[in-house]
């Protein structure tokens, strides 16, 4: 009897330590277990990061509504992948880096976000680059341009669908850099500026060119007139603008009559606002990131459309576009992880990845996970009914033309 009774207790045992080891299980299950992919019913997150004041307000702006865009057509209208609905959380850094690096803590820990967006300077992104890694989670970097961001701070967490300095300088320099000719620069004395400047510097020299003279001026300058005459006492053939923001010194340019004195102008042609200011460069030559009407295929179509349809029929600007890129490049990723946010699986499979954007197919390569794309040479023409210069295109220039130094090693 004794036997019986120690029996059944033993068996109760047993079957109290398989029911509790199956509950911890199902438990760690739910929780997504080690393969740190979050439960499959829980919303996957998203934190962007964008100047929603300040300076460069517009273009946060832009990547914000390119993003929502960008979500509702990667996942046709749906918002979600793979069963798991994609949520996104926006944070302004003011454009100050360390606004953007307590923001970016705040959807870290407090939001739990899976991947990381933004931001609209390239100073904010830097100071950020390190928590992605800290944290372990992806960050595309839009619309950031600085060369250091996929260079010297590099970290296997970032991808940039924006385009960066060198593509761009690569881009400016075909426009007007050959053999003989003197050029000028004029820059914003920070990270953008100077990176650009740099980068200019040496495609142009690539082509014959030489750079007599480089100025810096305050990133928060609204007076140009002694960085505008160290460039005129120099005597260029031509000024090459790097230049964001709304205090740009094109207006100052006009008033000295640059052009009347034998300076040719030259810039990448800026948003829709900027280029209302450039009334007396009608016919310059430069090259642009975008403008609505360059790009030819179904992607740009459904944003040019969908864009007037939500906006009061306003067509997308500079940075739209970019966005709308960064939100089709996660879903796309998530697709064919299945739904998986487990860090490792998303970088193994974002390396090398190619995916549709409105500038056509781009491409993460894989040794810095810069995004390879379009850039347009474009001339500035007076148009009918539009009270800007408008970017008229004189040739796309492919992802291959544009493909910029690998500046990680």
């Amino acid at each position: 009897m004794k036997r019986t009774t120690r029996n059944m207790l033993f068996l109760l045992m047993v079957a109290f330590v398989m029911a509790f080891a199956s509950a911890c299980t199902s438990s760690d299950t739910n929780s997504g277990g080690s393969d740190g992919g979050g439960k499959s019913d829980e919303p996957i997150k998203v934190g962007v990061l964008a100047s929603l004041t300040g300076g460069l307000e517009a273009y946060g702006k832009q990547t914000v509504n390119g993003f929502e865009l960008g979500l509702d057509y990667a996942t046709d209208g749906t918002q979600e992948v793979a069963g798991r609905k994609i949520e996104f959380i926006v944070e302004d850094t003011e454009t100050k880096p360390e606004v953007a690096v307590q923001k970016a803590t705040k959807l870290l820990e407090e939001d739990e976000v899976d991947f990381l967006v933004g931001s609209s300077s390239s100073g904010d992104t830097l100071a950020v680059l390190p928590l992605a890694e800290e944290y372990e989670k992806i960050m595309i970097v839009e619309p950031a341009v600085a060369d250091s961001i996929t260079g010297s701070e590099f970290n296997p967490y970032i991808f940039r669908t924006a385009r960066n300095s060198s593509q761009d300088a690569i881009a400016g320099a075909a426009a007007i850099a050959k053999k003989g000719v003197k050029i000028a620069t004029l820059a914003p004395d920070y990270s953008f500026g100077r990176d650009g400047v740099k980068a200019f510097k040496e495609a142009a020299t690539k082509l014959g060119a030489e750079i007599v003279h480089e100025e810096y001026a305050d990133q928060k300058a609204t007076d140009f007139t002694s960085n505008i005459q160290k460039i005129i006492d120099a005597k260029p053939d031509y000024l090459f603008v790097v230049w964001a923001g709304a205090n740009s010194p094109w207006n100052q340019i006009a008033d000295m009559k640059l052009q009347e004195k034998g300076i040719k102008i030259s810039t990448g042609a800026p948003d829709i606002a900027a280029l209302s200011l450039m009334k007396p460069l009608v016919g310059m030559e430069g090259f642009t990131v975008y403008y609505h009407t360059l790009p030819d295929n179904k992607v740009n179509d459904w944003l040019v459309e969908e864009h007037k349809k939500r906006f009061k029929g306003e067509v997308p600007d500079l940075f739209t576009p970019g966005g709308m890129t960064s939100a089709i490049a996660i879903v796309e990723a998530l697709k064919k992880t299945e739904g998986n946010t487990d860090v490792q699986q998303l970088i193994e499979t974002m390396e090398g990845m190619s995916f549709e954007s409105p500038k056509g197919k781009m491409t993460f390569r894989p040794e810095d996970h810069q995004a390879l794309q379009a850039l347009y040479a474009i001339r500035l023409e007076k148009k009918e009914g539009v009270d800007y210069p408008v970017p008229v295109l004189i040739r796309e220039l492919t992802p291959e033309e544009t493909a910029p130094p690998i500046l990680n090693k």
